[in-house]
């Protein structure tokens, strides 16, 4: 073989293998992108975005990873997680001790709370004793789920696949209330004013959000965690924050 054919060959493979050494492993990311103001659809980009989209693109970022984001219904997030479909879950979820048992979570990266969405002019419901005989309306499998379900007296318990069908059965006044997430109640209120509000006070315990992760995956949950504290320490999640729901 000629020189210029050595050379030509040696070249050819360094470039393979810096193609290689460059290309980044992909995070691969589940979550139920109907939950604004944490994910949803833009209607203009129609990208996934949202408090939890920020969050999860600027993990990967940290991580030197690549990020693909797959929508799944909430009823079969975790399903697909222990099937390997995708990586990690990042959808708003609360960590509890039931989902304890199937996947690992990481450290918490927001705190929240249940509340009670009523109608705007509704003057009858002050707290959990007054859904008593009524009908409220839920988004299956939530924590708001859990919470109705232990609830004594109520009516019904109607259970939807997404908070915003919830929500507007609370709107064709089907239910008297919706019990959902704080911020999720809070972002229904100031893209619809005059529609909604919701009852004063703390009736039900704060809860915390995790990325969950596979449980035979503890490298990935210890990335996870560094990475989370790294966003912490730079302020960048203060940014992503305040971005969403004001100063921090």
């Amino acid at each position: 073989m000629k020189k210029t054919g050595i050379l030509l060959l040696v070249c050819a493979l360094i470039l393979g293998m810096a193609g290689t050494v460059v290309a980044k492993e992909v995070l691969r990311v589940g979550s139920d992108v109907a939950f604004p103001p944490f994910e949803y659809v833009d209607e203009n980009t129609h990208e996934y975005t949202g408090f939890d989209m920020d969050m999860v693109r600027a993990l990967a970022e940290e991580m030197g990873m690549e990020v693909e984001i797959y929508n799944v219904a909430w009823e079969g997030i975790i399903p697909g997680l222990l099937n390997g479909n995708y990586d990690l879950i990042a959808s708003a979820m609360t960590i509890t001790e039931e989902r304890k048992m199937s996947v690992n979570f990481s450290d918490p990266y927001f705190n929240a709370e249940q509340v009670i969405l009523v109608r705007i002019n509704d003057d009858t419901i002050h707290g959990p004793d007054d859904l008593k005989g009524k009908a409220v309306a839920v988004q299956l499998g939530t924590t708001g789920d859990f919470v109705a379900s232990d609830l004594p007296g109520l009516k019904k318990v109607a259970r939807f696949a997404v908070v915003g069908e919830a929500i507007q059965e609370l709107m064709n006044g089907n239910v008297a209330a919706v019990i959902c997430d704080n911020l999720v109640a809070i972002s229904y209120i100031q893209e619809n004013p005059g529609k909604a509000k919701i009852v004063p006070g703390s009736f039900f315990p704060p809860e915390y959000y995790g990325f969950a992760i596979n449980k035979n995956n503890p490298e990935l949950l210890k990335k996870v965690n560094a990475a989370l504290a790294e966003l912490k320490a730079n302020g960048t999640y203060d940014k992503i924050y305040n971005k969403w729901f004001g100063t921090n």
